[in-house]
């Protein structure tokens, strides 16, 4: 069993053959944690992981879409938290790259999701996007929940790793396809020096699509290549790895597999 930790399958680039990718999913015996980035790809996620048995889901307002925020929408997230499956507070964070949300509004609305994490008890799944400093710094001062949190698709610096690791927040790590990058040297040294018992693997599908697949459209069952690329920097096998990163998200997002 592998466990993909991060994935869009209500992305509309599986639109046309989204129920061919979840049957190729179930043949692989795979667990997939779908994450919204607004108000429809959450509710569509949490749809999904009641649908199949193999999916969970997240809640969030994605940074991009931090602009459209409300009121109702945080209700609604408070109505579902606890449904059967859905484990996560995510994806929110900062996104400077494409600035498509004012970053005054990023933050808030950042800020906002922490302390309903906190409120609610659940962990919160993070993308930070050259906004490094500003995002360690936001969860330095809020994040109050011992459930932690998860910097998906993790690609910074040894010095940031240190400094999260050194908050005492149960801070993990999920790493994606650009690990398998040829161009990867930062990730390379990075991520030996990420604790074992605090990495996931995930996809981040549609994006960030592994090497050898590179430029075509990426999906769970993909994950695999990220933990070949993880066994190899480790010195495991991709068997250790899998089962590895597999229940370390299994306890950190407190999921029990008998449901």
């Amino acid at each position: 069993m592998i466990f993909d930790t991060h994935a869009h399958l209500t992305d509309e680039q599986f639109n046309e053959d989204r129920d061919e990718v979840i049957n190729r999913i179930k043949r692989e015996g795979m667990l997939v944690l779908n994450c919204g980035c607004d108000e429809k790809s959450s509710y569509l996620s949490a749809v999904l992981a009641k649908r199949y048995d193999f999916f969970y889901a997240a809640l969030g307002m994605h940074p991009h879409d931090s602009k459209d925020y409300t009121d109702k929408f945080e209700k609604w997230i408070i109505e579902h938290i606890n449904d059967e499956r859905v484990v996560a507070i995510g994806e929110i964070g900062l996104d400077y790259h494409y600035d498509y949300s004012p970053r005054p509004v990023q933050k808030d609305v950042f800020i906002r999701q922490i302390e309903l994490a906190n409120e609610l008890d659940k962990p919160i799944i993070i993308h930070s996007r050259e906004a490094t400093q500003d995002t360690y710094d936001i969860v330095k001062k809020y994040l109050k929940t011992k459930r932690g949190a998860v910097l998906h698709s993790f690609n910074q610096s040894e010095e940031m790793l240190k400094q999260y690791l050194d908050l005492d927040m149960n801070i993990h790590f999920s790493i994606s396809g650009p690990v398998t990058f040829k161009n990867a040297k930062n990730m390379l040294t990075l991520v030996p020096n990420i604790p074992l018992d605090r990495i996931f693997v995930e996809t981040d599908c549609p994006y960030l699509t592994p090497v050898p697949f590179r430029g075509r459209r990426n999906n769970p069952t993909y994950v695999t290549y990220v933990a070949d690329k993880l066994a190899e920097l480790y010195g495991k096998t991709t068997e250790e790895i899998a089962e590895i990163t597999t229940q370390n998200a299994v306890k950190f997002f407190g999921i029990n597999l008998k449901c």
